[in-house]
Formats: structure tokens, C-alpha cells, sequence
């Protein structure tokens, strides 16, 4: 298979020619299939069909299909073996397949042979290069693998511990090393071993409200009105944020800053290293529900119908959004736009600079709950059931997607591909260019109880609920794979709240609200060891 897809390769390029490529083979690289049969030594050598005379206009022909472009000699071919019987297919067969049992990817330049192999998917870059050894040195090339790597989303190569003793004629590819690494995280979430999970136990018997997961660092707030900072390493509580009189119920974290929002009205700065508070934001005369952190700025949303915009290395207000008569309980924010959904039923959509109401998003008949924001398209979930997609510009209401039977709490939208979890106990999968909904995760295997939280990559969708379960779903298919958590209370009080999850990593906040389960985090581990 590898055999005939190189070959697949090389006869495209040799019909094509080397124009879209921009690289100029040696003298001595085969242009047309003639030369091909000259470099493997065979001359004159060919079987002919020496029964018959040459048909009449053969030539001309020939010299019209050298005067044709490449896609045209492309077409003229397959229109050509489209009019062949078997036999003669066959024929033709005969008469090619012998020129390439020779080892023609060492008669190209490199660039061309690395150019062909591009085209390879990676596990037969992989196949090739058990061929020989010049095979191998193409096949490990760093470059070609970091094309792979571009593809499949993996940015840069992760980092690849030393080896003590590299053998001689060891050709190392850290960009290879990245892909490998990466298909056998995948591979763990799939079906690897699921180990004991770290456990964390915080915050006694209440709620964990809000959960943030950074690094190897893991923020879990609570409504015991504190935060805690834990190391996803070793499990250890590094230290415990206390400094709020009220319930924390929204944070967000960027590098060593942690942002908290509580019911005694306060937003609060911290410096995660050492747990400092370093501001203490006041303003706002109700619960801060919501915010969203970018750069320097946060934006917080109240109970108080309003929303502010905040320095987090000054501690001062800058900007206060006046406009929603009900609590404000989601916003977003991309630096220049601020996005807001209440329990006024509306979505609004703000020039922070300006305090300006640019759009009111009027649509939804009840709460809305959630929201996205990628710069172009607003998306809001509501407990009227729909989903809206809205043009952030116009602010018009694109598409309507309806299918979920009871409150959108939960979403997460990247690439056109939205993601959205229900309290009717179902996820789906939506194209939000097309309204379509592409997936409903659901079957024999599905949550028992509403989604509480949920996240998703290009390859997964992993789910949580207060049926005490964690799920793993395939984003493509929506197939169901797995259970990663399944709590022994599930069913008669246990819950998982919240989740976050990296790349190798999967934090769960657990506990219920019954006393059948402890308050505490749950930390799976998928890395592995490349040693």
C-alpha cells in the first residue's frame, strides 16, 4: 500500500512537472516515464505489441498530449483508462510496475523526495522509514514532521527528556517525537489504564463553586468563602486564599494572578505564589456571578443588573455597564467588545470605552445562562430551551438551534464548532455556520442527569453531570468511549460540579449535596513516558 501510494505520488508529479513546486531537479531526476525506464538501466527494454500496426494518427497524438497542460494530460488519461477493458489495464500494469521496483525516491533530490513523502499520511511516513536506511533519514526529516505536527494542532514539541546514550546512527526528530507523544496521550484517554486518581480534599462539606486549571496549578473556589491553590503534581494544597466574608462564585486565572468574585460583593486580586490579596475591587452592591479575564482587564457581572470593567494592577474601575434590569449571569470579553447575558432575557453587546449598549440581543424568551463570544458570533444558551447564534456586528439572529429540551448551563464553542450541554441530560454537537446539529450524545451510555460541565478538543468532548459520572465522547462521531470517573454515590447524591482538563490531565471537583460523597478533587493523570 505505502509501495503504490509513492508511486501515486511520483506520476503526478512527473505528468505535472515540477512548476508548483519551484524546485529544479538534477540532470539526471526522470521527467517522463521514458526516462524513468533509462535510469533503471533498461534502455530500450519494454514489451511492445508487435501483432498490429501502429494505428493511423498515433503520433500526432502523441505530440497533442505533449502540448497539453498537466492537469490536462491528467484528464485525458483517466478518460483514456476509463475506455480500457480489464486487459488492457492490465497491460498497462505490466508495462509500469516493473519500472518502479527500483528504489526511485533516491533518484530524486531531496527537497522532491521529501516533497512526495509530505503527502504520506504519518503512520506511513513511519512504515517508510523501515525501508532502509536513506528511506529513514527522509522519513525522520524535522521539518516533514513538523508539517504533521501543524496539522494535527500539536504547536510545538513537547518536552523530550535527554537520553543518556544515543547510539550511533540514532537520527533524532523532536517534531516526530511530539507526534508520537501526542498519539499515545490520545491513545491513554482512549483506552489506556485508568490509574487511582490524586485526590485533594478542601473546603469540608460545601460546594466547590468554581474551578480554574493552569500549569500544574489547579484553583478551586468555594462557598466556604475561600479559594484554594493546589499543585496538580504532587496533590499538595499550596495555599488556601482567605479574605472574603461571602461565598466565592466565579474566578479566572492567567499566570501567577488569581481573580475572584464573591457574595460579599467584592472582587478580589491575588498573587498566586505567595496567596497575597493585592486588590480588593469594590463597586458592585450585589454577588459578583461572572467574569471573563483578558490581558490586564477584567469584567465583572453582578446581581445588581450591572457590569464593570476593572484594572487588575491599578485595582481601579475604569468602566461601569449600565443596561440590564435583572442579574447579569454570564459576560465575555475579547479586549475590545464586552458581551452580556441576564435574567432579563436579553444579551447585550458593549463598547467598554465608550459605555456604550452597541447591540440589545432580543430573542430568548427566559434567562439566558450562557454565552460564547469568538469575536464574530455571539452565542447564548437560555432556559427557554434554544440556543441563538447572533452576528456580533449587526446583531442579528442568525440561526436558532433548537433540540434541547430544558436549560443550556454550559458551553464551549472553537472553529465554527459549538458544543453544548443541557440540564435534559443530553450534549450536542452544532456547525454554528450552518445551524446543523451534527451530534446528540446520547444512547444507552448517556448521562442520567444534567450536564454540569463540559470541554472538548479536536478529537474528544469530555462530559460531567450530577449523575456523579465523567464521560468521554468522540467529537467526530459522538460515539460514546467511556466512563472516566464514576462516583460510588452516583445516583443517590453524588456529583461532579465542575471540570477542567489539559492536555495529559483531567481535574474534577466532587462532593454532593446529601453528604453521601466528600467535597474534594479528583486528578487523572493520561501522560506518558517517552523515555
Amino acid at each position: 500500500m505505502l509501495f503504490l501510494k509513492c508511486i501515486s505520488l511520483l506520476l503526478i508529479w512527473l505528468i505535472l512537472g515540477q512548476n508548483t513546486t519551484g524546485l529544479v531537479p538534477c540532470s539526471a531526476t526522470p521527467t517522463t516515464f521514458g526516462d524513468l525506464r533509462a535510469a533503471n538501466g533498461q534502455g530500450q527494454q519494454r514489451r511492445r505489441i508487435t501483432s498490429v500496426q501502429p494505428p493511423t494518427g498515433l503520433q500526432e497524438w502523441l505530440k497533442m498530449f505533449q502540448s497539453w497542460s498537466g492537469p490536462e494530460k491528467l484528464l485525458a488519461l483517466d478518460e483514456l483508462i476509463d475506455s480500457c477493458e480489464p486487459t488492457q489495464v492490465k497491460h498497462m500494469m505490466q508495462v509500469i510496475e516493473p519500472q518502479f521496483q527500483r528504489d526511485f525516491i533516491s533518484l530524486l533530490p531531496k527537497e522532491l523526495a521529501l516533497y512526495v513523502l509530505s503527502f504520506l499520511e504519518p503512520k506511513d511516513l513511519l512504515q517508510a522509514a523501515q525501508t532502509c536506511r536513506y528511506w529513514r533519514i527522509l522519513a525522520e526529516d524535522n521539518l516533514l514532521w513538523r508539517e504533521k505536527c501543524k496539522e494535527e494542532g500539536i504547536d510545538e514539541p513537547l518536552h523530550i527528556k535527554r537520553r543518556k546514550v544515543i547510539k550511533p546512527g540514532f537520527i533524532h526528530s523532536p517534531w516526530k517525537s511530539a507526534y508520537i507523544r501526542q498519539h499515545r496521550i490520545d491513545t491513554n484517554w482512549r483506552r489506556g489504564e485508568l490509574k487511582s486518581p490524586k485526590v485533594l480534599k478542601g473546603h469540608d462539606d460545601h460546594v466547590i463553586t468554581c474551578l480554574q486549571f493552569c500549569g500544574n496549578r489547579i484553583v478551586s473556589g468555594s462557598d466556604d468563602n475561600t479559594l484554594k491553590v493546589w499543585s496538580a503534581v504532587t496533590g499538595k494544597c499550596l495555599r488556601t486564599l482567605v479574605g472574603h466574608t461571602g461565598g466565592v462564585w466565579s474566578s479566572q486565572m492567567r499566570d501567577n494572578i488569581i481573580i475572584s468574585g464573591s457574595t460579599d460583593r467584592t472582587l478580589k486580586v491575588w498573587n498566586a505564589e505567595t496567596g497575597e490579596c493585592i486588590h480588593t475591587l469594590y463597586g458592585h452592591t450585589s454577588t459578583v456571578r461572572c467574569m471573563h479575564l483578558h490581558e490586564k482587564r477584567v469584567v465583572s457581572g453582578s446581581r445588581d443588573a450591572t457590569l464593570r470593567v476593572w484594572d487588575i494592577e491599578t485595582g481601579q474601575c475604569l468602566h461601569v455597564l449600565m443596561g440590564h434590569v435583572a442579574a447579569v449571569r454570564c459576560v465575555q470579553y475579547d479586549g475590545r467588545r464586552v458581551v452580556s447575558g441576564a435574567y432579563d432575557f436579553m444579551v447585550k453587546v458593549w463598547d467598554p470605552e465608550t459605555e456604550t449598549c452597541l447591540h440589545t440581543l432580543q430573542g430568548h424568551t427566559n434567562r439566558v445562562y450562557s454565552l460564547q463570544f469568538d469575536g464574530i458570533h455571539v452565542v447564548s444558551g437560555s432556559l427557554d430551551t434554544s440556543i441563538r447564534v447572533w452576528d456580533v456586528e449587526t446583531g442579528n439572529c442568525i440561526h436558532t438551534l433548537t433540540g434541547h429540551q430544558s436549560l443550556t448551563s454550559g458551553m464551549e464553542l472553537k472553529d465554527n464548532i459549538l458544543v453544548s450541554g443541557n440540564a435534559d441530560s443530553t450534549v450536542k454537537i452544532w456547525d454554528i455556520k450552518t445551524g446543523q446539529c451534527l451530534q446528540t450524545l446520547q444512547g444507552p451510555n448517556k448521562h442520567q442527569s444534567a450536564v454540569t460541565c463540559l470541554q472538548f478538543n479536536k478529537n474528544f468532548v469530555i462530559t460531567s453531570s450530577d449523575d456523579g459520572t465523567v464521560k468521554l465522547w468522540d467529537l467526530k462521531t459522538g460515539e460514546f468511549i467511556r466512563n472516566l470517573v464514576t462516583l460510588e454515590s452516583g445516583g443517590s447524591g453524588g456529583v461532579v460540579w465542575r471540570i477542567r482538563a489539559s492536555n495529559t490531565k483531567l481535574v474534577c471537583a466532587v462532593g454532593s449535596r446529601n453528604g453521601t460523597e466528600e467535597t474534594k478533587l479528583l486528578v487523572l493523570d493520561f501522560d506518558v513516558d517517552m523515555k
